[in-house]
């Protein structure tokens, strides 16, 4: 295996918590209501159409269309998207400070809606300063596991596949990964994933200026 020089994160549900239960949980107070709810209207499927790049004025009209006594609820996912994201997985923000120290060059590969994305990240400064780059799927209307995301991204950070990990929580995306050279690690909790990095030496004691140069 070639030596890995730069690790790539996925952001939901590795770095941080998301969920979009919580963003409705406190309007809807009947469980199986609220389980409707994210069933058959504010779907999974629906929402994908934000990270591929579709405005939310659009998908929200089409959406109201359908379910016009939802409009309010509806209304609310653009408005209050941001309280959907919860806060950093325990043990992340102190890994990404380690690979930092260490001279670990970090990028990451996200799904997510491009308007979305901006409020979210000016919130979360403090945890994505050290990323070099994060390719974000709205705005360039690729999603994962599309193999054509992952090599803009290769190009963008201006890494070959074999110097990278890329580190998702859905098996897909990680198989994905792996079919174009990455190694591919597929999330469970940050002690996990701190073996799998020191193993790889990217985590530990390091002298000098790390692994920054990737040429």
């Amino acid at each position: 295996m070639a030596e890995i020089a730069a690790v790539i994160f996925d952001v939901g549900n590795v770095l941080y918590h998301w969920n979009p239960r919580v963003l409705y949980e406190r309007l809807i107070d009947d469980d199986r209501a609220l389980d409707a709810f994210l069933r058959d209207v504010v779907t999974r499927d629906w929402h994908f159409q934000h990270d591929a790049g579709r405005p939310f004025a659009e998908t929200s009209a089409e959406l109201i269309a359908r379910h016009p006594e939802r409009a309010d609820l509806i209304r609310l996912w653009g408005e209050k998207f941001i309280d959907s994201v919860g806060p950093a997985i325990a043990g992340m923000p102190e890994l990404v400070r380690e690979l930092d120290a260490g001279g670990i060059p970090l990028f990451a590969i996200t799904n997510f809606s491009a308007e979305f994305w901006t409020p979210f990240h000016a919130r979360e400064t403090a945890l994505f300063a050290p990323f070099r780059d994060i390719v974000v799927s709205g705005a360039e209307k690729l999603v994962k596991p599309d193999p054509a995301i992952y090599r803009l991204a290769l190009r963008r950070f201006g890494l070959r596949a074999e110097q990278a990990i890329f580190i998702d929580d859905r098996e897909e995306n990680i198989l994905a990964a792996q079919a174009e050279g990455m190694h591919g690690h597929l999330f469970r909790d940050a002690a996990t994933l701190r073996q799998e990095l020191a193993a790889l030496g990217l985590l530990g004691a390091y002298s000098g200026q790390g692994r920054g140069d990737l040429a």
